[in-house]
């Protein structure tokens, strides 16, 4: 919806910008924290970023940010206006021109530190929250009462403006992005790729269908489970890559699945190298049976060159094009998910080589870290008056 002006059209930021969120783990939300940290700091900015802590602190302070401990987790009401008092006395120390919240807790703490301030409050609003609770919409309308709402795709924009009802104009949407020089095929060894495969004894010869993300049922891995029973094509190989995050019922629930059902599948667990991980895949499957906000993983696997087949809602529908980058096909549905892998599986070579080029490409003009920088300064830009609000189209 927005794009970000040139950078030499564009006068330089300097504020202090403190990012609120409740923990430094290894998630979406959090390495776009990090990435925004290190984009503050090089265009000449102050970065900081409070939060519980976790091992993506370290990556902070070496992007040239700062850490500050707050336990914002809490969803605790006097938690919260014990963190908002916190916050005020550190907007306040700081001197903090922008307050930008990534989740719901510590948004209301940071809302309530910059309405007692004057600092300017900017939020991103990073999933589909749900609402089937009592008083959860309200719990969830912080998300939408920055100055700017940043929506991480068109699905997550139009979810906003259909739940909380707030002037279109404050909406910018920017999507998340990969890091298009990691996840390139050309920057990664066969050494990489080769310790894996043997890592995870992946037999020689046969095709890999690899489904990355955490192990919980809406991510869709009995979806593929029972789309591998149904392929034509009886070789392949079914590998899961993600942490259990202690379900460990569920692990079991897949493994027995996948018994009974007579497919080889593998829970490979959490992996610390995705780019080598998605060299080995022959296809990268995303399954989800909830919309995602955006889908970072699709985004990663089609930077690779790879083939992609997503569940056709959320920020799937955005990021693939079908029949050209990818394949989308409907939610839940095996059997569709089973003829578009015995499809993709089917191809010459040239062919999916040429789908990976064309991905590729795609996630590099549209898709990538540094444009969701460059808008996000951008963003900040506007709040501060250093350059106009783009026209609504």
């Amino acid at each position: 919806m927005d794009s970000p002006l040139p950078h030499d059209a564009v006068p330089p930021i300097r504020p202090v910008v403190l990012q609120v969120l409740p923990a430094l783990g290894g998630g979406g939300v959090e390495r776009g924290t990090v990435e925004m940290v290190a984009a503050i700091v090089e265009a000449g900015g102050v970065a900081l970023v409070a939060s519980a802590g976790g091992r993506l602190a370290a990556a902070v302070e070496q992007a040239g940010g700062r850490n500050i401990l707050l336990p914002l987790a809490s969803k605790n009401p006097l938690r919260i206006w014990w963190n908002a008092a916190k916050l005020e006395l550190l907007i306040r120390a700081e001197q903090v021109d922008i307050v930008h919240a990534r989740s719901r807790a510590p948004a209301w703490s940071a809302w309530l530190a910059a309405q007692r301030t004057g600092a300017h409050f900017v939020t991103t609003y990073h999933g589909a929250y749900g609402e089937g609770l009592p008083f959860k919409r309200r719990y969830n309308a912080v998300m939408a009462r920055g100055e700017r709402v940043i929506a991480i795709s068109r699905f997550v924009a139009a979810m906003i403006l259909r739940q909380h009802r707030i002037d279109p104009s404050r909406i910018r949407v920017i999507p998340r992005g990969a890091d298009t020089f990691v996840f390139d095929p050309d920057a990664v060894s066969p050494d990489r790729v080769q310790r894996l495969a043997e890592q995870w004894q992946l037999p020689e010869g046969r095709p890999v269908v690899m489904l990355p993300g955490r192990l919980t049922g809406w991510k869709g891995q009995t979806v593929l489970i029972e789309a591998m029973a149904r392929m034509a094509r009886k070789d392949a190989v079914g590998v899961l890559v993600g942490a259990a995050q202690g379900r460990k019922r569920y692990a079991r629930k897949l493994q027995h699945m996948a018994a009974a059902l007579g497919v080889d599948v593998r829970l490979v667990g959490d992996c610390t190298d995705m780019p080598a991980a998605m060299l080995l895949a022959d296809v990268v499957i995303s399954a989800s049976v909830r919309p995602e906000a955006f889908g970072r993983v699709v985004v990663e696997a089609q930077a690779m060159g790879r083939p992609v087949i997503a569940s056709d809602h959320g920020g799937a529908a955005e990021t693939v094009e079908h029949g050209a980058t990818g394949w989308r096909v409907p939610p839940g549905d095996a059997g569709a998910l089973a003829s578009s892998i015995d499809h993709v599986l089917s191809m010459p070579p040239d062919r999916v080589a040429a789908f990976g080029a064309r991905a590729r490409a795609s996630v590099l003009a549209q898709f990538t870290v540094a444009r969701m920088q460059d808008a996000t300064l951008d963003v900040y830009r506007e709040v501060l008056g250093l350059i106009p609000a783009p026209v609504p189209l």
